[in-house]
Formats: C-alpha cells, structure tokens, sequence
C-alpha cells in the first residue's frame, strides 16, 4: 500500500491531502478435460491437481471436487492470515492444524456453499502466548482474503493448547 500525495486548494491555502492506492494482483489456472467428470487443473510451475465432480453428483470419490477446494482455500486462507496477523504481534505458535466443512445447499433453485465451518488448533509454547493469539485470531476473517470474497457465513471456533513442557 502507497499514498500518493495529493494539494488541495483551499481558502486559506493548500492543503496536503493523502490518498491511499491499492496493488492489484493477478493468479491463472487452467482447467483440462480429461475423461467422464474428471480434469487436471494446472497453473505455470506448479503440480497439476486432478479435479472432478464429487460423488455427490456422480463424480468418484478419489479426486479433488471444486467445492472442496473452495472450503479448502478458505481453511488455507484463513491460517496463512492468522500466522501473518500473529507474527506481527510478535507470537510464532509451534503448532496450527485445523478443519473445516462447507455446507452446499440449494437456496431457490440454484446450489451455493452457505456456510463453511473452520476450526483451528493452535498450540502455544506457554500461557503468556494466549492473550496475543486470542487477539490474532479475532481478526482473521475481516483480513483473510477468501472469506472476503465469499457469500457464505463463515464461522470460526478456534481452540488454544499450551505445549506440555518436556
């Protein structure tokens, strides 16, 4: 983020205004049909992942299904942005898992993931790490920037443990 200074006119002179400006970032992947409901979803670089309809909707249980891979990037989303907000407050947990689940579910004719349930576990090295982790976590939705881009309410229940001490 980068403020471009702007001068204003005024009656009593000028005044120095800032204006914030934004980056913009672009991401590319490819979709591949391959045979029946499956494909290869691909992007520069990267392994290629095989994706295909969920059993669901006649697809086969072995495969990537799109709606996983949504509930997934925001389960991803979601610890990569409460590790970022944590860092900034000075705490390096030593140990973050978490699941979730994404519930699709016809709203007037037309299927929609509404709601996507996400439950970290993060472990802390002491009780004094609590109190910071608490508050990066509080944060987490606002900032991440799948759940941002998604309709569906997101609920977010994390658990704190302390590591035992060895």
């Amino acid at each position: 983020m980068a403020r471009a200074p702007s001068v204003t006119g005024g009656l009593g002179g000028f005044v120095e205004s800032t204006k914030t400006t934004y980056k913009s970032f672009h991401y590319n992947a490819k979709s591949t049909w391959s045979s029946a409901r499956r494909g290869m979803l691909s992007a520069a670089g990267k392994p290629n992942i095989v994706v295909g309809s969920p059993p669901d909707f006649k697809g086969e249980p072995d495969v990537w299904a799109p709606e996983e891979l949504l509930v997934g990037s925001l389960n991803t989303c979601m610890m990569l942005t409460f590790l970022t907000l944590a860092q900034r407050q000075g705490l390096t947990p030593i140990g973050y898992e978490s699941a979730a689940e994404g519930l699709l579910d016809n709203v007037e004719g037309k299927y929609h993931i509404t709601e996507v349930t996400v439950r970290p576990r993060v472990t802390l090295k002491s009780e004094t790490e609590l109190e910071l982790a608490r508050k990066s976590m509080e944060s987490v939705e606002a900032h991440c920037f799948i759940a941002n881009s998604i309709n569906a309410r997101i609920t977010l229940t994390p658990e704190f443990v302390v590591a035992s001490p060895t």
